[in-house]
């Protein structure tokens, strides 16, 4: 059953389990999440799809299994696409209770098989959400400044807008900066904006392709599923991931030179900023030269692939860097 997103208060929490949040406004969907779903229990976990595919046994588990403890629960699937519909039809079969399941999805096309099996089902539901239009995002910005009594201009607000690529989620992250930056100072010029708003650095992609490339899948499956990565960012993590396994590709043809890793990581160049040297090494440990030659070519391809394919290429990238960072895959 389709339901429009400005009719969410049409959602019954009590009759209805099962949720397909679709489309390329993440900030609207999590502020349903967080405003709706939320608020029906205080146990919430959290799955990438893949995760779920490779144990099916371990998901179901926890959605049947019943706890003194844990009376309700909120499942999140995050990245789901048509390769988890089998495994939805077997729980709209089992009629599962005190559970609800949300879904969340990229942008899904009509024929998908997930939507459609969403749509058709008058016991389910599925919710489009679309890009915030820029009247919809003036206002909230325009509501925000007044709510803290920040003074801005138009014209400053209008460039933030711009900024958010239709996504209140990219809007209320900026939104955040400036409240931090207004907190010693009074006003707020369009100069201030633009050197606040849509900075390049994104810590959390180094911490990402840093945990991969060390092998680390539990730390690696949670840097994803607690981020909010766009389609544009498809591109800045995978070129960081190219830098990353060259770097290391350099580093185990040195290791053939040198026994001591830690002076080659301490003497390589470009330098290894101290605190990454644990983690460099733990890389180092994880993968064979030949396998790091595998994998710059893989990485190529995949850069190919997510630009070819720009709607699919959050669960392209996410696909192939959960893949990497399983053990069993070196």
């Amino acid at each position: 059953m389709i339901i429009k997103s400005y009719e969410i208060n049409k959602i019954n929490l009590k009759k209805n389990n099962l949720y397909l949040l679709y489309g390329e406004n993440e900030g609207f969907k999590n502020k349903v999440i967080n405003d709706t779903f939320k608020k029906f229990s205080k146990n919430i976990y959290k799955y990438d799809e893949k995760e779920i595919l490779n144990n099916k046994e371990d998901f179901f588990n926890k959605i049947f299994s019943k706890s003194f403890f844990e009376t309700e629960k909120l499942i999140i699937i995050l990245r789901s696409t048509d390769k988890i519909v089998n495994i939805i039809q077997e729980i709209i079969e089992k009629n599962i209770e005190d559970t609800k399941i949300i879904l969340l999805a990229n942008i899904l096309e009509k024929k998908s098989k997930l939507r459609v099996l969403f749509e058709k089902n008058k016991n389910i539901i599925c919710i489009p959400f679309y890009a915030d239009n820029s009247q919809t995002l003036n206002n909230i910005a325009n509501n925000y400044f007044k709510e803290k009594k920040i003074p801005i201009s138009q014209e400053a607000i209008n460039i933030l807008v711009a900024r958010s690529r239709g996504d209140r989620l990219n809007l209320n992250n900026e939104l955040s900066k400036i409240e931090n930056f207004t907190k010693n100072k009074k006003k707020i010029n369009i100069d201030d904006i633009l050197k606040l708003t849509n900075l390049a650095e994104n810590y959390s992609v180094n911490e990402l392709v840093d945990s991969c490339l060390s092998k680390n899948s539990k730390k690696t499956i949670n840097i994803l599923n607690e981020n909010n990565y766009s389609a544009e960012d498809c591109i800045l993590i995978i070129k960081t991931f190219l830098i990353k396994a060259k770097r290391l590709n350099k580093l185990k043809s040195q290791t053939k030179e040198s026994e001591n890793i830690d002076q080659l990581i301490t003497s390589f160049k470009p330098p290894i900023f101290w605190k990454d040297k644990e983690i460099v090494k733990e890389q180092i440990k994880n993968w064979t030269l030949k396998k790091v030659e595998n994998l710059i070519y893989k990485i190529s391809e995949i850069e190919l692939l997510i630009k070819k394919n720009s709607s699919n290429s959050i669960n392209i990238l996410f696909d192939f860097i959960i893949t990497q960072s399983n053990k069993t895959n070196n």
